[in-house]
C-alpha cells in the first residue's frame, strides 16, 4: 500500500495530510503549535490520535519518541557519523528493532524488520516540495507505527 504525504508550507501548527494510494485522505499529522518540544499527533480520518510523535527536548543522539494510548511504542534515534548516508536506529518498546537507512542524495529510505524491508521513503520522483512517499510492502504491516516511523525520519533529517 502506497501513501503520499503532502506537507502544507504555512500550516499553522505543521498540520499535513497524508492519502493513500488512490487519493482519499487517510491519517492527519497534526502538528501542535505553541509546545516547548516539536509535537504531532497522527490521527485517523474520524478524528481519533492513533499516535503521539515528540521529539525528545535534551539529547546527545537526535531523538523522537512515539507513544500510542499514553504507552511507548517506538523511539527513533538517528545515528552520528554517516557521511552521505543516514541512518536510524528505531526500538520498539516491546524489545524489536526498526532499522532505518537511506542515501542522503537519493532521498530515499528503507524500513526493515528483521532483515526484511517492510516500507521504503522515497522523495525521489516527487518535483513538489516536503512530497514524499511511503511504500508498505508487508500486508500486516503496522500502519501507523511506520508511518509515525517516517514522520520521525522527516522532522530529524529536515536540518539536513
Amino acid at each position: 500500500m502506497r501513501y503520499l504525504v503532502r506537507e502544507r508550507i504555512f500550516g499553522i501548527g505543521d498540520d499535513f495530510w497524508i492519502d493513500d494510494e488512490h487519493g482519499r485522505h487517510a491519517f492527519l499529522v497534526d502538528g501542535k503549535a505553541l509546545r516547548v518540544r516539536q509535537t504531532f499527533q497522527l490521527k485517523d480520518v474520524q478524528g481519533e490520535v492513533v499516535a503521539v510523535i515528540r521529539r525528545k527536548m535534551i539529547s546527545f543522539w537526535q531523538t523522537i519518541e512515539v507513544e500510542r494510548g499514553g504507552q511507548p511504542l517506538v523511539t527513533v534515534r538517528k545515528k552520528r557519523f554517516t557521511p552521505l548516508r543516514n541512518r536510524f536506529r528505531a526500538r520498539l518498546a516491546d524489545g524489536g528493532t526498526l532499522s532505518v537507512h537511506g542515501n542522503v542524495l537519493d532521498k530515499e529510505y528503507d524500513i526493515e524488520h528483521g532483515g526484511r524491508r517492510t516500507a521504503r521513503i522515497s522523495r525521489k520522483w516527487f518535483r513538489v516540495r516536503d512530497t514524499y512517499a511511503v511504500d508498505i510492502e508487508q500486508p500486516d504491516a503496522d500502519v501507523p507505527l511506520l508511518l509515525s516511523v517516517a514522520v520521525c525520519i522527516d522532522a530529524l533529517t529536515g536540518d539536513d
